[in-house]
């Protein structure tokens, strides 16, 4: 999957600067990696937050056009500093890539199916990792694994060694680690005390004393 966002290049730095740039509407952010030299830029917030919501941020290719330039870098969103609070960007950090040079990159994991032991023995799908890392070149970045579960029973479990790749997607996640599983459902029962034949008592009133507004 592939987006384009607009970029601004800017010489200057720091934390002044960086709350000028916020207070202006616009996001600061650094391009490096790929054999270049780190490029220091800025990007409208509203346009930035806007398109990080519509697509999945770790796996999507940019095509980072800078300062209206006809000939896009390609990158991927290494790092998003985000408001603690607020939905508010305030750094971004991107990684360049090359046509044809296989990079690392963190794809999710989708569920797919009832398992077995959900439908007829009452069990419960417990997902433990929600994303793996893969291995490939750009053009082949998987938007998402999917994962048949639906021949798991209860105590089943699927680990990273059977997942299924695309052609020329390599799994770098150990093999043993846990995908997800299916176990029996925890019953719960509630003890409730009763106590019969007990009247509650009326409250006693505190006596309150009057004061004269005197008191130091």
């Amino acid at each position: 999957m592939e987006a384009k966002l607009n970029l601004l290049t800017r010489d200057e730095s720091g934390k002044g600067v960086a709350r000028k740039l916020r207070r202006a509407g616009r996001v600061p952010g650094v391009i490096y990696g790929g054999g270049g030299e780190p490029v220091m830029v800025s990007m409208e917030a509203r346009e930035t937050l806007q398109l990080f919501q519509s697509i999945p941020v770790d796996n999507t290719i940019l095509n980072l056009s800078l300062d209206g330039e006809a000939s896009p870098e390609q990158a991927l969103v290494r790092e998003v500093q985000v408001h603690p609070y607020r939905t508010e960007l305030l750094h971004v950090d991107f990684i360049r890539v090359r046509r044809g040079v296989p990079i690392e990159v963190h794809v999710p994991v989708h569920l797919m199916g009832l398992p077995d032991g959900v439908r007829n023995e009452g069990g419960i799908l417990e997902q433990v990792a929600h994303d793996i890392i893969v291995k490939c070149v750009p053009a082949l970045i998987p938007e998402g694994i999917e994962v048949d579960v639906t021949g798991l029973g209860i105590g089943d479990v699927l680990r990273a060694g059977d997942v299924v790749m695309p052609e020329g997607v390599e799994n770098l996640v150990d093999p043993e680690r846990m995908i997800c599983g299916v176990s029996a459902a925890r019953l719960a029962e509630e003890l409730e005390d009763e106590e019969e034949g007990v009247e509650a008592e009326p409250a006693l009133e505190t006596p309150t004393s009057e004061s004269d507004g005197d008191q130091d």
